[in-house]
């Protein structure tokens, strides 16, 4: 079956708005993480989040707290992925408003 032709498309207003947002949507959370894959880089840009106060050592517990969110990690990867990804998607909110 072909799909049908995005310029016919006679539904209503609401519909083609709620479609739009989900497209904005699924922007903002294809956040790009391919080149934090390497552990260097990972340490590089979490030391920048720690000089930028968003990050907090606990050397004691061996973990990293993402501030803003209260969130704790034991990887330097993981944690730079969830920071891409919060902040994402704060910058989507404030788009919308």
């Amino acid at each position: 079956m072909p799909s049908p032709d995005p310029h016919d498309d006679t539904s209503c207003d609401y519909e083609q708005f709620e479609k739009e947002q989900l497209t904005q949507d699924r922007d903002a959370i294809g956040v790009d993480t391919a080149d934090v894959d390497d552990d260097e880089v990972a340490q590089r840009l979490v030391n920048d989040l720690v000089d930028a106060a968003v990050v907090t050592l606990v050397p004691e517990d061996q973990v990293l707290v993402h501030e803003p969110s209260g969130t704790t990690f034991d990887s330097t990867t993981q944690l730079v992925v969830f920071h891409r990804g919060w902040a994402a998607g704060r910058d989507a909110d404030v788009e919308a408003e």
